[in-house]
């Protein structure tokens, strides 16, 4: 069959004028609509306007125009079947062969940061969707396009064999439902969020392809890399890579990892991730500062890290970096000096991050875990914690620069596994202990890592301990202050312990699982 009639309607018009006129070369009939419309007659492509189709005006500022049964049965009458081709002719109906639609700019509109609700409304596209969905139903004799990197191929087709292969046509119309059930998607989640409903009776989430790994957690897995439509300056997602190899799916992994943690301090931090979990965290008066600080936390753990950093890093950090083996430093950017310095490393993959805000970044989302025939869905963990939230539940209070490092120590215990421990000193992170199948194991292992740093030391836990055992091995290695968020049956077994070697304690109240 040849393609002679094609139904031309696009927001988006890029490329659409050249596609057109090749089209309209090839013998074929174009019928559009409002702006499309214009815009090929203004550059001499032969069009009709889709009321000269319907015999109805385009009516209600456009809103009711292909929405009428000579477009839709041209679109969805079965070329073969006998009853629906005696249909078409009582009628004095025709086929249409290819339709080429793009909708509504949905998710530009609602990412303007002053977007009103009736503006996004407006933006809602019908008639959009209702034919590409009548197209792709009958992909067996219709084209559709709803993407412009597809002309090409399209017109290639066409010229050929005068019309696109069947092959073609089951592709392009999937990809007209995942477009459309991506579109469809957003429209319910905003609505969802104007409600106050974000967890709704089904929960329906959408994604777009950043780049097809080489492989998943292990070589035998495959992977790919997918963005939220409206993610946001610092994220891995949307960060630049200046430098480096491709990104790996463990790569992503740990530097989405690092990235949490640096994003929960305001002054100048660096975190160094080994595995999904910290190594070193440290902050300072500079970044320079803070990078020795997470450096010297764990000089061997260090390597082959993520090493993420929530300042502009600049030729003295890069020095400084550039001594030991990293796979990834992202930040929010690099001096022109320290990106020649680092640059120089062939295989360090180095991120643009763009500028962020640490208190900005607090804001509620939702996280979704896999798991088998189904999902988890909960709001990601953005609880912070100021001096005055605290309990001090021992006879001892904490001092001023106990109590900021035991802040300090909270904020990183959050993202390490479960059980967690931390050790903190000096404005940096000394011992972790992580993903352990006990509490007490995790205290052994930060306390082993900090060595004889761990005297003046303060500890943190991401639950409560219990029984006393986590604090009877604090006070051997030195501790004098606890931060956990208490809760247990044994609470006072724990206190009595640290009121007995003049340990301070103070309760959260908020656990921080992480598993």
């Amino acid at each position: 069959m040849a393609i002679r009639r094609a139904l031309i309607s696009v927001s988006d018009k890029t490329g659409i004028v050249e596609f057109s006129r090749e089209l309209a070369k090839l013998g074929v009939e174009i019928i559009s609509t409002g702006g499309t419309k214009s815009l090929l007659e203004k550059e001499d492509v032969p069009v009709i306007g889709i009321s000269e189709v319907t015999g109805f005006p385009e009516i209600m500022d456009g809103r009711v125009k292909t929405l009428h049964p000579a477009v839709h049965s041209g679109l969805l009458a079965v070329r073969d079947n006998e009853e629906h081709t005696a249909q078409m002719k009582e009628l004095g109906l025709d086929y249409i062969d290819i339709v080429v639609v793009n909708l509504y700019p949905f998710k530009q509109t609602i990412a303007k940061p002053d977007v009103s609700y009736e503006e996004a409304i407006e933006n809602i596209d019908i008639g959009g969707p209702t034919m590409l969905r009548s197209a792709a139903k009958n992909h067996a004799f219709v084209t559709v396009v709803v993407d412009a990197g597809d002309y090409a191929n399209v017109l290639e087709e066409v010229r050929a064999g005068g019309d696109t292969t069947l092959e073609t046509r089951k592709r392009l119309a999937a990809k007209v439902f995942r477009h459309t059930a991506s579109y469809d998607a957003l429209i319910s989640d905003y609505l969802s969020k104007q409600l106050g409903e974000p967890l709704p009776e089904t929960y329906t989430v959408t994604y777009e392809k950043v780049q097809d790994l080489r492989y998943g957690e292990n070589p035998h897995q495959t992977a790919a890399f997918y963005r939220k439509p409206l993610a946001g300056a610092g994220n891995i997602t949307t960060a630049e890579q200046l430098h480096g190899k491709e990104l790996s799916y463990n790569n992503i992994n740990d530097a989405n990892a690092a990235l949490a943690i640096v994003k929960e301090f305001d002054e100048p931090a660096v975190v160094a991730i080994k595995h999904m979990n910290p190594c070193g965290v440290g902050i300072g008066a500079t970044i320079h500062e803070a990078y020795q600080k997470a450096y010297a936390a764990d000089p061997t753990s260090i390597f082959g890290g993520i090493v993420a950093a929530n300042r502009v890093i600049g030729a003295d950090t890069a020095t400084l970096l550039s001594e030991i083996f990293l796979e990834i430093v992202m930040a929010p950017d690099f001096t022109p000096e320290a990106l020649e310095i680092l640059s120089k490393k062939k295989n360090i993959r180095l991120l643009k991050l763009g500028e962020f805000s640490a208190s900005a970044e607090r804001t509620t989302e939702f996280a979704v875990t896999s798991v088998n025939g189904g999902m988890l869905v909960q709001e990601t963990d953005i609880r912070q914690l100021e001096a005055s939230d605290l309990k001090v539940v021992t006879n001892r209070q904490p001092s001023e620069e106990e109590l900021k490092q035991l802040l300090f120590g909270w904020k990183v215990v959050k993202h390490v596994k479960s059980n967690a421990i931390v050790l903190v000193k000096d404005d940096m992170t000394i011992g972790v202990g992580a993903g352990q199948m006990n509490r007490v194991g995790s205290a052994r292992i930060a306390i082993e890592q900090a060595g004889e740093k761990a005297t003046g030391s303060v500890l943190a836990s991401d639950a409560f301990f219990p029984m006393s055992d986590t604090v009877e091995l604090a006070v051997q290695a030195g501790v004098t202050a606890i931060i956990q968020p208490g809760g247990s049956i044994k609470d006072e077994e724990s206190i009595r312990v640290a009121n007995e070697h003049g340990i301070a304690m103070v309760f959260t109240g908020v656990r921080h699982f992480k598993h």
